[in-house]
Order: structure tokens, then C-alpha cells, then sequence
């Protein structure tokens, strides 16, 4: 079975007419690599980074058709996985791939590896070093991207761990790098340093890496030194979980759920909590938004909403998490929220949780309480 890229939905990410769930970076991988992937059974088949899964169900609906056999995939956000699984049922491709988290697992034995770049250096090292040290030694990489996120750095990267890379032609402002001959695999490992006691810990591609960022540190100098008794205590868009490990030392001792769509982002903060002594006071989830959590639960929710779909600044992302926060607040219970001045969150904070003051503002950032009505 084959089908148009066209076909393929968003859902449940934001969906509208300026944001496309394939584009020309997509199908220039497929073109590059088709002749691979249709001497490939689908349990040599992986692929990494796929948006909605233009990839995957490309691949899937051409590779050598093999009982039981599986496309094994991973994508860092949820939304994204979650699209893929909505877009393979309404195709009939459902029963044809795996979702698997970025581990030894995930590329064991493969022979072709389709990988959209991530834009960090830091994330590709990790993902080329995790396929050099498990898959086939015959495998080969195609590894494409938007030429405006590309780096010349990105092909030494990947001859960190490969003996060759080759550069495709480019077409509609996309490329494709092709490697071959892994050698020097590594598992990834997170970074750390330490800011004024705390351990911040990230893989590859975490948002702010090791640092604290300035919205983040404006954040904190707001919350509250004493947290409430009762209701739960929220890291929502958590990043490297610096939020939730700082909200855990807090007085009186709490426990606090740290979310986050990213799995970077998860495997990052569970990090920084168990480097910081408090894994067992920091539960740590994917999520989407707070879709796992229960209406009326939470006391107090701390949030430093992104901003970007994807290389698309919007401004429809922020308020769909502020609503979702007040669906899980308690009545009266707060949503501390940082943002970038220049967006005007305030009415939509008003609006869709309650009433909102303002605690602080520097040059660029604004961070407001919203007490839930």
C-alpha cells in the first residue's frame, strides 16, 4: 500500500494551513533512500526524528513484507508519536511499526536508519553514537534536514562515529548526509553542572543544556518558599527539571510531578532529580500537557511554556497549556507562569485561569501568579 504525504494529519499537535505534517526535507530522504528501503525487510528498518510519520509509513507501506517483523521508531515528542499513531490507523499501517525509547533496543542489528538532524550538535552525537555502537556493521545512515538548520558541524559529528559521510544534492532547500562504517559507538550519557548547589543534569538536545536559563532563574526567584500542605505540586514544560528538583527542597518537604511532551526533556530531569538525591521526591512523566493528571488536583503549577511548533514561533501553544492548568488546579489553587514580555500573556491568563498579577519583570521576561477561580 502506498499513500500521499498529503494524507497525513498533525493531530493531536496544532494543526492549521501554515503547518504541514511532511515537508521537502522528508521527501528528499524518502527519494534518497528508497532504493534501500525497499531491499529492507522491516525489522532492519529504523527510524529516528520522524514529525508525524511521513517516514515511517512510507517505509512500512514499501518494505519487503515479513510476518511479525516490525519498523522500530523514535520520536522525542509525544505529540508526534501520538500523530503517528493516529495516522497509521486512519491508513491501515497501524500493526506496522514500534515506538521505542532512544536506547540500545531501538537500533539494535539494524541495517538502515532514517534520521531527520535534530538542530542540537549535543543530540545528534548522542543518536550516531548509539547507532555505531548497536546496529550492523553494514548499516547506513540517511540523515536529512532544512538546509537553514544544517551545519557543516554536523558532518564532523557524524564522523565521530562513522568511517564515511556523503553529501546529497541539494533540493528545495533540504539535504541528506549519508553515512556508512560505524565505529567508536557510545551510549548517551547527560552532562552536568552545578549552579548554587543544585545539579543540573541534560542529554543532548534538552533545552538550555546544563545552564539555567534566564526566564527559568526569573521563575524561580518568585515561587513561593513555602508550599502548600495539601493538593498536588506541578513542573508543567518541566525541560531538565530544575523547577521540580528546587520546588522538592522547599519547605515543608513535598513531593512534585515534573511533565514535559519531550523525552530529552524526561530523561534529563530524572536525571538532575536522582544527581540531586531526589528521586524519590520528583515523579517525572511524559505527558501531553497535563492530560495524565486529574481536574481539581493541584495546589500550586509552575510553568515556563515554549513558545516554537516546531522552527514556528506560535503563540497558540501557551494558552492551550494555561487551560489545561486550570482544568487540573484546585479553586484557589496558583499557576506561576514565565513569559516573554513581547507575547502578552496576561489576558489569556486572566481569561482561562483567573485573576493574574505580576511578580516580577526584567528586560525581556514577565512572571505572573494566576489564582484559579
Amino acid at each position: 500500500m502506498t499513500f500521499l504525504l498529503d494524507d497525513l494529519r498533525r493531530w493531536p499537535d496544532l494543526e492549521g494551513p501554515d503547518l504541514q505534517a511532511s515537508d521537502a526535507a522528508d521527501r528528499l530522504l524518502l527519494d534518497e533512500s528508497k532504493d534501500a528501503r525497499r531491499a529492507s525487510s522491516a525489522a532492519d528498518i529504523v527510524v529516528i526524528g520522524d514529525n508525524y510519520g511521513a517516514l515511517t509509513l512510507r517505509s512500512a507501506s514499501e518494505a519487503l513484507p515479513t510476518a511479525g517483523q516490525l519498523i522500530r521508531v523514535h520520536q522525542d515528542a509525544l505529540t508526534g508519536e501520538r500523530a503517528l499513531a493516529a495516522n497509521a490507523a486512519r491508513l491501515g499501517l497501524a500493526a506496522t511499526f514500534t515506538s521505542e525509547p532512544l536506547g540500545p533496543d531501538l537500533v539494535r542489528g539494524a541495517k538502515l536508519v532514517l534520521l531527520r538532524l535534530p538542530r542540537s550538535l549535543d543530540a545528534l552525537r548522542d543518536i550516531a553514537g548509539l547507532i555505531a555502537m548497536d546496529a550492523a556493521p553494514d548499516v547506513t545512515v540517511f540523515a536529512g534536514g532544512r538546509i537553514k538548520y544544517m551545519t557543516v558541524a554536523m558532518n564532523d559529528v557524524l564522523r565521530e562515529h562513522f568511517t564515511t559521510v556523503d553529501v546529497t544534492h541539494a533540493r528545495q532547500k533540504s539535504r541528506v548526509l549519508i553515512a556508512r562504517g560505524p565505529h567508536s559507538g557510545r551510549a548517551p550519557l547527560p552532562q552536568q553542572a552545578t549552579h548554587d548547589g543544585l545539579v543540573v543534569c541534560a542529554f543532548g538536545g534538552a533545552f538550555a543544556g546544563t545552564s539555567i536559563d534566564i526566564g527559568t532563574r526569573l521563575l524561580l526567584e518568585q515561587l513561593p518558599a513555602t508550599l502548600p500542605h495539601d493538593g498536588a505540586v506541578i513542573d508543567l514544560a518541566c525541560g531538565t527539571g530544575v523547577v521540580a528538583a528546587t520546588l522538592a527542597k522547599r519547605t515543608p518537604p513535598r513531593s512534585v510531578i515534573a511533565c514535559d511532551q519531550s523525552a530529552i526533556a524526561v530523561s534529563s530531569a530524572r536525571a538532575t532529580a536522582e544527581a540531586n538525591g531526589l528521586a524519590n521526591a520528583v515523579t517525572v512523566v511524559q505527558d501531553d500537557m497535563l492530560a495524565s493528571q486529574p481536574d481539581a488536583a493541584a495546589s500550586l503549577i509552575a510553568l515556563n511554556p515554549p513558545f516554537h511548533v516546531g522552527a514556528a514561533i506560535s503563540e497558540e501553544i501557551a494558552p492551550r497549556m494555561f487551560a489545561d492548568a486550570a482544568r487540573v488546579l484546585q479553586p484557589g489553587g496558583e499557576l506561576y507562569t514565565v513569559w516573554n514580555s513581547v507575547l502578552k500573556y496576561r489576558a489569556s491568563l486572566e481569561r482561562l485561569v483567573g485573576p493574574t498579577r505580576q511578580l516580577a519583570r526584567n528586560a525581556k521576561f514577565t512572571v505572573t501568579v494566576s489564582k484559579r477561580r
